[in-house]
Formats: structure tokens, sequence, C-alpha cells
């Protein structure tokens, strides 16, 4: 899973989100009510508008629960345990998914 997001912009809408994960919108919002860590911030009108730091803590929760199985309640103790050790397994993973990507580039162009 690689999120394609500007990494100008201080805020994303729901729908950028979603679309950027390939889930439902309604995913988004169940995870938003499930997680303490995640913190949107709500505009004039009450849509949720996510922070980058929200990113990367959905990117994490995704990882556990889509990609590694977990149950939300095993993601919820998961993150509380040893957030900054999962965080940090995570971004490795993430910077070796990138390393393989531009490996394998490289190789299909020899």
């Amino acid at each position: 899973m690689h999120i394609e997001l500007s990494k100008d912009k201080r805020y994303f809408s729901i729908g950028e989100v979603a679309k950027a994960f390939n889930v439902n919108a309604s995913l988004i919002r169940f995870w938003d009510s499930e997680f303490d860590i995640l913190k949107p911030k709500k505009n004039a009108k009450g849509n949720r508008m996510f922070t980058p730091e929200d990113i990367t803590n959905l990117q994490l929760i995704y990882h556990l629960v889509k990609e590694r199985g977990f149950t939300l309640e095993g993601a919820k103790t998961h993150l509380k345990e040893g957030q900054k050790k999962t965080l940090d397994k995570f971004e490795i993973i993430r910077k070796l998914e990138t390393i393989k990507t531009q490996l394998t580039d490289i190789k299909n162009e020899l």
C-alpha cells in the first residue's frame, strides 16, 4: 500500500483520505470513532479534516487491520502497548517497500 497525498497540504478531507486508501469513507469514520490516536479537526460544517499525522496513524491502522489481519481490539492493544516501536517498524517496512520498487524499476530497465 502506497498512499499518494500532497505533502504540501495541512489538511485532507475524508473523501481524499478514503480514495487514497481505496476504502469507503464510512470505514475511515468508523476507525476515527474506534481509535484514540486519530484526532481529525472538524470544519465549520462538521466535516473531518485529517492532518498528516492522522494520515500516518491511518496508514498504521490500515497496516495492522487490513495487511496483518489484526482485530480492532488487537490493533488498539498493539498501538497502546508499543506505539513508538510499532511506528518505527512500520516506517522501516515502508522504506524497504519503496527501495524494492526502485530496484525492481532499475532491473526492468536493464
